[in-house]
């Protein structure tokens, strides 16, 4: 077998070497101190994968002797995985930053004034007079992120409105779902 030299940058690949295509190359981690022997697939291990893995405490390192920076397709869908996986809240941690982490993200400052304005008036939060809409969208983020929310008992009222075809406001109009 010939041995071809690559040109080398701090580990990674030039890119020289891609042109011949991957169909002989290995993936490049070190899974848990042992080189992953699966071939590799077009994903290459980026700065921002590396930050993800980093992120989440997964055992994988590039391999210093790896001339190039793709990867499995089961390392692929390893990282994806923990990813896109919510870490679930310890009980033994009371931060303040956890409320903020599970409130869904409203870009309140692309509402239109009137409406922030008729949301203040509705859950009367108090505001000084003369606010502009960037003031008022964020002093109505903060009273929206700071709104407790029983998730169990919101999913059983969108599952029973969901299942009777019902409507909060078919409910204060007086209207019933089985009249119609």
């Amino acid at each position: 077998m010939i041995q071809r030299e690559y040109p080398m940058n701090n580990g990674f690949s030039t890119g020289e070497e891609d042109s011949r295509g991957n169909s002989d190359q290995i993936c490049c981690l070190v899974d848990d101190n042992e080189r992953c022997r699966r071939p590799a697939g077009n994903a290459s291990y980026s700065k921002r994968i590396q930050k993800t893995v980093a992120q989440r405490r997964l055992k994988l390192n590039i391999d210093p002797q790896a001339r190039h920076t793709y990867i499995c397709d089961y390392h692929k869908t390893m990282i994806q995985c923990a990813r896109t996986k919510q870490r679930r809240p310890k009980d033994s941690e009371d931060d303040s930053n956890e409320a903020e982490m599970d409130t869904p993200d409203v870009d309140w400052f692309q509402l239109q004034v009137n409406t922030l304005r008729r949301y203040k008036r509705h859950y009367k939060v108090p505001t000084r007079p003369g606010l502009n809409k960037a003031q008022l969208a964020e002093v109505i983020q903060k009273h929206f992120k700071s709104l407790p929310v029983n998730e169990k008992d919101v999913m059983a009222y969108f599952i029973y409105m969901v299942k009777t075809n019902g409507n909060k406001l078919d409910q204060k109009n007086g209207i019933n779902s089985d009249s119609v």
